[in-house]
C-alpha cells in the first residue's frame, strides 16, 4: 500500500521511487556477469576437485602396496578438508586480495561479499575463489606421493596445512595475484610454477629428509594395483581439461585451445615414455604409459593457453622424455626414495614447461605472442627467474617445516608399523579382506 494512514503519499512512495532508480544499475551489474563463462568455470572447478578426489587418490593408491592403500586415500581426503577451510578463512585473501609484491591482505578473509560485484573477467568472484580453491587442494596432495608408506598421520595433517600457508599462498600471489612475478609478465597459465614447481621441489626435499622406505633401493616395491592406477590416471586426464581449460576463465576459443593443447601433450608424453621404456626394458608397461601421460600434462600446464597445437605436441614429447630420465636419475642415480616420482614427473615437468612456454609462445611457432616490451630472450629470463625463486623458497620452507615437525609430532612411523602397513597401524582398518 503506497499511502500512509493520513491518506497522503508518504515514505512508501519515496521508497518505491528509490528502488526504481536503483533498478537500472542493479540490472546492469547483473548483466555484467557472463552466465556461460560462470557455468563453465563452476564445471571446471568440479573437474579439478575430481582430479584429487578420486583421481589422484586412486592413481597414488594403486601405486602403493596393498597394506597402505587406505592411508593414501585418507591423506588425499584429509588434505582436501584442511585446505578448503584454510582457503575460506584467509587463504584466498592472502593469495588474491590486493597487497604488496610478496603477499596479499586480509581484505577478503572469510570470502565475505565476494558475490556482490563481478570481476573484470565477468565472473562472480565467489566462483573464481571456488575454482582457485581446487588448485590449492591438489597441490599439497601431490606432495604426499614422495613419502607414502612411512610417515605419521599427524605429520601429513600439519605439514599440508602449514605448507599451504607458507609456500603455496605466497607463490600464488606472486604469479596470479598481482605480485612481483605478475608485474614482470611471468607466464604460468595453469600452474607450472605455482602448482608443479612448488610441489615437486618440496616433495624431493621431504623425501630426502624423511628418508627411504625400509628395503629401498635393494628390494622391489611394485604397485599393488596397476589397474587402479590406470583408472585414476584416466580421471586425472579428464579433470585436467578443467585444470587448464578452466584457467581461461571463459567458455571461449581460448579454453578450447588450452584443452586441445592439454590433450595433445598428454598423448605425446604417454607415447614417448613407453617408447623409451620399451627400448630400455623390452616391454611397455601400463604404469609407464600413464606416468608419461601425467608427465605430458604437467609439462603443458604452464603453456597450455599460450601455445598452438604443434607446440603442445613438442612440449609433450619433451616432457615425456626429460621426465623419464629424471625419474631414473633421482631413484637409481641419487637413490632418493621419491616413492611415486613427484619431483621427476611434476617438478621437472612443471619447470620444463615453464621454460619452454617462452619459446613456443612465439607467434612464429604458433603461439599467442608476448606482452608489450617482451620478446623470447626477455621472456625466458623472467621465466627462469620465477622458477628459481619459487624453487628456492619451496626448498627453504620445506626444510624448516620438516625439521620443526620432526621435533614436535615426529615424521616417521616405527619399523613395526611400517612393516604392518599404515592402514592398520594408523587407521585400524584394512583396504582388503584377506580372510
Amino acid at each position: 500500500m503506497l499511502f500512509t494512514r493520513t491518506g497522503r503519499a508518504g515514505p512508501c512512495l519515496l521508497a518505491l521511487l528509490v528502488l526504481c532508480a536503483a533498478a537500472p544499475a542493479r540490472a546492469a551489474e547483473a548483466a555484467a556477469i557472463d552466465t556461460g563463462n560462470t557455468a563453465w568455470v563452476i564445471t571446471a572447478s568440479a573437474l579439478v576437485l575430481f582430479m584429487t578426489l578420486p583421481g589422484l587418490a586412486l592413481f597414488y593408491g594403486g601405486l602403493a602396496r596393498a597394506r597402505n592403500l587406505l592411508s593414501v586415500l585418507m591423506h588425499c581426503f584429509v588434505i582436501c578438508c584442511i585446505v578448503s577451510l584454510i582457503w575460506g578463512l584467509f587463504g584466498y585473501s592472502l593469495a588474491f586480495a590486493d597487497g604488496g609484491g610478496l603477499i596479499g591482505s586480509l581484505d577478503k578473509a572469510f570470502l565475505a561479499h565476494l558475490g556482490d560485484k563481478p570481476l573484470p573477467s565477468r565472473l562472480p568472484e565467489n566462483v573464481f575463489a571456488l575454482f582457485q580453491m581446487t588448485f590449492a587442494v591438489i597441490t599439497p596432495a601431490l606432495i604426499i606421493g614422495a613419502f607414502i608408506e612411512r610417515v605419521r598421520f599427524p605429520f601429513v595433517v600439519l605439514f599440508s596445512g602449514l605448507w599451504l600457508v607458507i609456500v603455496y599462498l605466497p607463490v600464488a600471489h606472486w604469479v596470479w595475484g598481482g605480485g612481483w612475478a605478475a608485474e614482470r609478465n611471468v607466464l604460468d597459465f595453469a600452474g607450472g610454477i605455482v602448482v608443479h614447481t612448488t610441489a615437486g621441489v618440496s616433495a624431493l626435499v621431504a623425501a630426502i629428509m624423511i628418508g627411504a622406505r625400509r628395503g629401498f633401493p635393494n628390494h622391489l616395491m611394485p604397485p599393488h594395483s596397476p589397474g587402479m592406477t590406470m583408472a585414476g590416471a584416466g580421471m586425472l586426464w579428464v579433470g585436467w581439461f578443467g585444470f587448464n581449460g578452466g584457467s581461461a576463465l571463459a567458455a571461449d576459443a581460448g579454453a578450447g585451445s588450452a584443452i586441445i593443447a592439454t590433450h595433445f601433450a598428454a598423448s605425446a608424453g604417454a607415447l614417448t615414455w613407453i617408447a623409451l621404456e620399451w627400448l630400455r626394458v623390452g616391454k611397455p608397461t601400463s604404469v609407464g604409459l600413464v606416468t608419461g601421460c601425467v608427465a605430458g600434462l604437467a609439462t603443458i600446464t604452464p603453456a597450455s593457453g599460450y601455445v598452438g597445437p604443434m607446440g603442445a605436441i613438442a612440449i609433450g614429447l619433451a616432457g615425456g622424455a626429460v621426465c623419464f630420465f629424471a625419474t631414473l636419475l633421482v631413484k637409481r642415480g641419487f637413490k632418493i626414495d621419491d616413492s611415486l616420482d613427484v619431483f621427476g614427473v611434476h617438478g621437472v615437468g612443471g619447470i620444463l614447461g615453464s621454460l619452454l612456454v617462452a619459446i613456443f609462445a612465439a607467434p612464429a611457432l604458433g603461439g599467442v605472442g608476448y606482452a608489450a616490451g617482451m620478446d623470447l630472450p626477455r621472456q625466458l629470463g623472467v621465466q627462469a627467474t620465477a622458477v628459481a625463486v619459487t624453487a628456492l623458497w619451496s626448498l627453504v620452507a620445506t626444510v624448516v617445516l620438516v625439521k620443526l615437525l620432526d621435533l614436535t609430532v615426529g615424521t616417521r612411523v616405527t619399523a613395526e608399523e611400517e612393516y604392518d602397513g599404515l592402514d592398520l597401524a594408523a587407521h585400524g582398518e584394512r583396504a582388503y579382506d584377506h580372510g
